[in-house]
């Protein structure tokens, strides 16, 4: 086992089907890897990803991505954080799309 592998970052090639909406009803781009499993701590760079969508696009292409892989402490350091972020989802609370609408939110939420 070399110092790279539980220090350093070692990068890959690998492919991602990307999917991009921007509409009325959702704006958000999804990037789903095809060749390659990522993990803790991995970053993922992807390449040739349009960046100027016009309102009301909505397309899905496949784009090269390099892949940053952690190291085993950069891992384990990552690993040990997700679990106190998590926490901070407990506060977090959610209120029905209809609700909200009809004017029905409830004073906690305001």
């Amino acid at each position: 086992m070399s110092w790279n592998h539980i220090l350093g970052r070692e990068t890959e090639q690998g492919t991602v089907d990307v999917e991009i909406e921007k509409t009325q009803d959702s704006f958000h781009v999804y990037a789903i890897p095809t060749s390659f499993e990522v993990r803790e701590g991995d970053q993922v760079l992807l390449h040739d990803v349009p960046t100027d969508i016009d309102f009301g696009a909505q397309f899905s292409l496949q784009c090269r991505a390099t892949i940053s892989r952690a190291g085993l402490l950069e891992r384990a350091w990552t690993r040990l954080a997700g679990l106190f972020e998590l926490t901070e989802l407990y506060e977090v609370g959610f209120q029905p799309k209809d609700d909200i609408e009809n004017g029905m939110v409830s004073r906690t939420a305001r």
